[in-house]
């Protein structure tokens, strides 16, 4: 007993060894549908015109026959047929009711509905139906095998398109994934891009203003010793008895100068001046806590001190008065992270937060410890996120504030940073109720590799 040759491709080697051919064994699946498009399923009552289309179509195509609309559908259950010739009028199902099945069930196989009545409606309905094409008996055979090329040719256009438009559509959803990938790796880049920027600015603000705020607190000290020492100079003079003349030019230029008022007035205005330039110290402080310009390594830091010097930075919002902020702090250990990146975690939350109120209503942050992770709670009272936007809310260039008030990057970035960091970051929303983010990093975040920004 011989073995059966396994079937095979002939394919065109390039370069040097062209014309030559090798043979490839050809996909199970691909064999399928190739024999599959050579089959033909011949259905009529009448068993002299099976055999006929049967006998002559059978030279170039695999050929069955079915003597009912229910042999043929039950033949087509067990196999797949590229055509189905169908005579119209049958005992039973006709050959409509056919042609309807055959389309329901299996919509790549193509139909030629042949008849002996020769009734205009009736080709526009087998057609509208699906049919491939209409026939009128008695057929003649030439005119027959030109109708199956036809219809083959159509199906066989027709998968093709189907499998092009497939392909299209699954490069559409590669394409789609590139361009998320494109917009997460730019979101990256700005994010990496500002934080430079950041880091430059404050080094330049803090250079610039440490100096002039050094020189006028160390100086305001010095200032107020010397002016209390004039004092006692000038309550020396008060005592000494002048003559009329020089006392009453004097008189006359303490009214003209409000000598009383002045020398109250003095010890104020160098408290102002003192409590002025504490306070651009504690800025320049804070812009160095939050920027962290020297700190660009992992280290240990107090998560609580990165908090309050970014609610420090935002003033504006917490010092109105009309938001009112709320702190709940564990007693939490040193934290190994980046801490300028996290600050920027920090600013983006909390500044939502009080946008998210509109100058009212109220913020509370709150800290925890679990085992070797710290929770960070910031929640508000606002107007809340809803179900539709919530799950987006992390993509990059998504928002929803106003045009112009937000690039939809802050998130998208503290989502960044936070899972480069292994911890995770959600969030809770009801409309009407307000929103709560909680974010988790691990304590000893070792072995980190962040972008130092």
């Amino acid at each position: 007993m011989t073995e059966e040759p396994i079937p095979t491709a002939t394919i065109a080697l390039p370069g040097n060894f062209y014309p030559a051919t090798a043979r490839v064994p050809l996909d199970p699946v691909e064999l399928q549908e190739q024999a599959s498009d050579r089959c033909i399923l011949i259905v009529d009552d009448e068993s002299a015109v099976r055999g006929l289309f049967a006998s002559f179509l059978g030279e170039s195509y695999e050929c069955e026959t079915a003597a009912s609309a229910d042999e043929a559908l039950a033949v087509l259950t067990n196999k797949t047929f590229a055509l189905v010739i169908s005579d119209m009028m049958m005992p039973g199902r006709n050959g409509v009711e056919l042609l309807r099945e055959v389309k329901a069930r299996y919509p790549e196989t193509a139909v030629i509905m042949i008849s002996g009545i020769d009734r205009p409606q009736r080709v526009r309905d087998a057609l509208r139906i699906g049919a491939s094409d209409y026939l009128i008996k008695p057929c003649d055979l030439d005119v027959l095998t030109l109708s199956v090329e036809r219809a083959l040719e159509r199906r066989l256009l027709q998968r093709t398109t189907a499998t092009y438009k497939a392909h299209l559509e699954n490069q559409n959803v590669e394409l789609a994934n590139s361009k998320t990938e494109l917009e997460r790796l730019q979101a990256q880049l700005v994010h990496t891009e500002k934080m430079a920027s950041l880091g430059q600015l404050s080094s330049g603000i803090a250079h610039e203003l440490n100096n002039p705020a050094g020189f006028i607190y160390g100086n305001v000290d010095i200032l107020r010793d010397y002016l209390k020492d004039l004092e006692r100079l000038l309550k020396v003079y008060e005592e000494i008895d002048l003559p009329p003349e020089a006392a009453s030019l004097v008189a006359a230029l303490k009214t003209e100068i409000n000598y009383e008022k002045l020398s109250g007035d003095l010890s104020s205005i160098l408290t102002d001046c003192r409590e002025g330039a504490q306070r651009i110290c504690d800025v320049v402080k804070n812009l160095r806590l939050f920027s962290r310009l020297d700190e660009a390594e992992l280290k240990k830091i107090d998560i609580h001190e990165g908090i309050d010097s970014t609610i420090r930075l935002l003033s504006r919002y917490y010092s109105a008065g009309k938001i009112d902020l709320r702190r709940d702090y564990a007693d939490l250990p040193m934290v190994n992270c980046y801490a300028g990146q996290l600050n920027q975690v920090w600013m983006n939350l909390l500044g939502n937060a009080a946008q998210a109120l509109k100058d009212q209503g109220e913020v509370s942050v709150s800290t925890r410890i679990d085992d070797d992770w710290i929770s960070v709670v910031i929640s508000d009272t606002g107007s809340g996120i809803t179900e539709t936007d919530l799950p987006r809310i992390f993509d990059p260039f998504f928002t929803t504030k106003p045009v112009g008030e937000g690039t939809g990057l802050g998130l998208s970035i503290s989502y960044g940073i936070i899972v480069r960091h292994g911890g995770s970051i959600t969030a809770k929303s009801e409309v009407g109720s307000g929103t709560s983010f909680t974010v988790k990093i691990p304590i000893c975040a070792a072995g980190l590799e962040l972008p130092k920004n």
